[in-house]
C-alpha cells in the first residue's frame, strides 16, 4: 500500500515550505505540449514515423479532452472514493464507466488505423477483458497495438477522474512503488527543485520519492546510473542491484523543454543499452507495449 493517502482537500493543504506529496494532473491536460515535443523529437529520430504518429494520438485525446468530458454523475461519486483504504482509484477494483468505451470509439472517429478499426469492432465484453489485463499487468495478453489504443483510452479516463478529485495527498510513511491515486506503476521519475516526484503511466499524477532510494524495492546500496552521452545529460536510467530493475530519471534543468512521456519514447536506445545489462524496467510505456 502506498504510504501517501488521500485526503479531503480541506483537511489536506501543505504548509508553506512542506514537500507537496501529491501533484495531481491539469484538469486541462498537458496533451498539447506532449505532442508538439513529440514532432520535435521525431525530426531527425530513427523512429520519426512512429514518434510522429503518437503525437496525433495524443492530439485526438486533447479533443475528446474538450469533446467529451466526464459525466456529472461520475464526477459527482468521486468524494465518496475518499472514504475507502488505499488508493482512491485503484486501478484493479475500480469499477469502469462505459464512458472509457466511448473515449476509445472517439479515437476512431479522430484516427484511420487498420488495428484500431479492427479493436472497435470486438464486443464490449472484449474490451474490457482487454483494460483488464492490462491493468493488472498482463501486457502479453493483449496485441501491442490494440494495447496502445486502450491504454490511450484508459489513461483519458484515469486522468481525468484524478483531475477532478477533491483530496490531497498526506505522507504517512515511505513506501511509494505505486501510484496513491490509481495504484498503477511510475513511467520514469523527474527531479524538481533537487525533489524526485514519480510520474504514474495511467492516471498521470505525480508523487514524491526522496532520492537515492530506488523506486521499486527501496534499496539504497546498489544504484548505478546509466546515460548514453556525457554525465550531464537530461536523462538517465536508475538500476538496482538489489531487485535488478530500472526506471528513467529526467533532468529538466538539464532541458527545459523535457516532457516525461515525449521523451521517455524518444530514448528507447537507453532502455535497450541498460535491459542488455540484465535489467527490466519496472514501470510501463504508455506508447510501447511489450507482445
Amino acid at each position: 500500500m502506498n504510504s501517501i493517502r488521500m485526503t479531503p482537500l480541506e483537511g489536506g493543504q501543505a504548509a508553506v515550505g512542506e514537500i507537496v506529496p501529491l501533484l495531481l494532473p491539469s484538469r486541462g491536460g498537458d496533451y498539447l505540449r506532449r505532442a508538439a515535443r513529440l514532432r520535435v523529437l521525431a525530426v531527425g529520430h530513427p523512429m520519426a514515423g512512429y514518434l510522429d504518429f503518437v503525437a496525433g494520438l495524443v492530439e485526438s485525446q486533447q479533443y475528446l479532452l474538450q469533446r467529451m468530458p466526464l459525466p456529472p454523475a461520475l464526477l459527482a461519486g468521486l468524494p465518496a472514493l475518499l472514504d475507502s483504504e488505499g488508493a482512491p482509484l485503484d486501478c484493479q477494483r475500480h469499477v469502469r464507466h462505459p464512458h472509457w468505451r466511448a473515449l476509445l470509439r472517439g479515437l476512431g472517429e479522430t484516427i484511420e488505423h487498420a488495428v484500431l478499426e479492427e479493436l472497435l469492432a470486438e464486443q464490449d465484453w472484449r474490451l474490457e477483458a482487454y483494460a483488464d489485463s492490462l491493468l493488472r499487468g498482463d501486457y502479453h495478453q493483449v496485441n501491442s497495438g490494440e494495447a496502445l489504443f486502450v491504454w490511450a483510452a484508459l489513461s483519458l479516463y484515469f486522468s481525468q477522474l484524478a483531475a477532478h478529485l477533491p483530496a490531497a495527498g498526506k505522507a504517512q510513511g515511505e513506501q511509494r512503488q505505486h501510484c496513491p491515486v490509481c495504484a498503477s506503476a511510475p513511467v520514469a521519475s523527474t527531479l524538481h527543485g533537487g525533489l524526485r516526484y514519480l510520474q504514474c503511466g495511467l492516471c498521470e499524477s505525480r508523487w514524491h520519492l526522496v532520492r537515492l532510494k530506488c523506486s521499486n524495492c527501496e534499496a539504497t546500496g546498489k544504484l548505478d546510473y546509466w546515460s548514453l552521452d556525457a554525465p550531464q545529460v537530461a536523462v538517465k536510467a536508475e538500476s538496482c542491484g538489489e531487485c535488478e530493475s530500472y526506471l528513467k530519471v529526467f533532468y529538466p534543468e538539464h532541458d527545459r523543454d523535457l516532457e516525461v512521456l515525449a521523451d521517455d519514447l524518444a530514448t528507447l536506445a537507453l532502455d535497450a543499452e541498460v535491459e542488455r545489462e540484465g535489467f527490466g524496467r519496472s514501470g510501463v510505456s504508455p506508447f510501447l507495449f511489450p507482445g
